[in-house]
């Protein structure tokens, strides 16, 4: 069993670079499903305790605790949204050159709508000479977006809300485009990645940013798509604190 990428450790604190398709912990929907927390735990040969989820088609970094109080004060990090969440994504068409999407989710149909808020940036486009549908070329933009917000699908739901949906998706996307990355790139795989987490360390009171590069996979299908330089200067940005979307998140040092 290949172990898993570690991208950062400290006493109190480990981050993974998680796989597409593998699950964060167990659920009573996939039980029988390797899942990440079990695979670090035995992997370290400790208890380990969720701070956070990535769905399980996204891939990227993801952030445990070494002991059930560091993962109540990272949680109460995020809970009052002072980490910064990176992600990169394709989608259909050509969105605008950056926007806010800021739109009420509802995770459970018997429940109320919350507030859900991402902010993004267009990195690099393409057109390909595939017809779909009506249209004589197919149109795809590589975005980076900040969630200010941690609703359940949020980044998917959102860009499916502006009619940009994620290339992959196969709840809120759309069949005829996920087919042709498939087809034509051999791509099966939700195209969003976490690429990037930022926060004010909860005992040292300093910031700590972790990273994680798209996959080999990805980044082939990138170079084949014309963006690799527009990726490169996005993680250079990203290594050297460079701002490339505003956000609110607030990383001042906590109290």
């Amino acid at each position: 069993m290949q172990a898993l990428t570690i991208l950062y450790q400290d006493e109190h604190y480990v981050a993974i670079d998680k796989p597409a398709g593998m699950l964060v912990h167990r659920t009573r929907i996939a039980e029988e499903a390797e899942y990440a927390m079990q695979r670090l735990r035995d992997q370290l040969g400790r208890h380990v305790f969720v701070v956070h989820r990535l769905d399980r088609p996204t891939s990227g970094v993801l952030l445990f605790a070494l002991s059930s109080e560091a993962a109540r004060e990272m949680c109460a990090v995020f809970e009052s949204r002072q980490v910064e969440k990176r992600y990169l994504a394709v989608v259909r068409g050509w969105t605008d050159e950056a926007g806010v999407i800021d739109y009420a989710l509802r995770e459970e149909k018997h429940k109320e709508a919350q507030q859900a808020l991402t902010r993004y940036r267009r990195l690099a486009t393409v057109e390909l000479d595939t017809p779909i549908g009506r249209y004589p070329q197919a149109r795809y933009s590589l975005v980076e977006a900040l969630p200010e917000t941690g609703r359940m699908h949020q980044i998917r739901k959102h860009f499916a809300h502006i009619f940009h949906p994620l290339l992959g998706d196969t709840t809120y996307g759309e069949g005829r485009h996920n087919r042709l990355f498939r087809d034509h790139y051999g791509c099966e795989r939700l195209l969003l990645m976490a690429t990037q987490l930022r926060f004010i360390h909860p005992y040292s009171r300093e910031p700590v940013t972790i990273h994680a590069a798209p996959p080999e996979d990805v980044r082939t299908l990138f170079a084949q798509l014309g963006w690799t330089e527009a990726l490169a200067v996005t993680l250079r940005q990203d290594m050297h604190g460079g701002d490339t979307v505003q956000a609110s998140c607030n990383l001042a040092p906590l109290p």
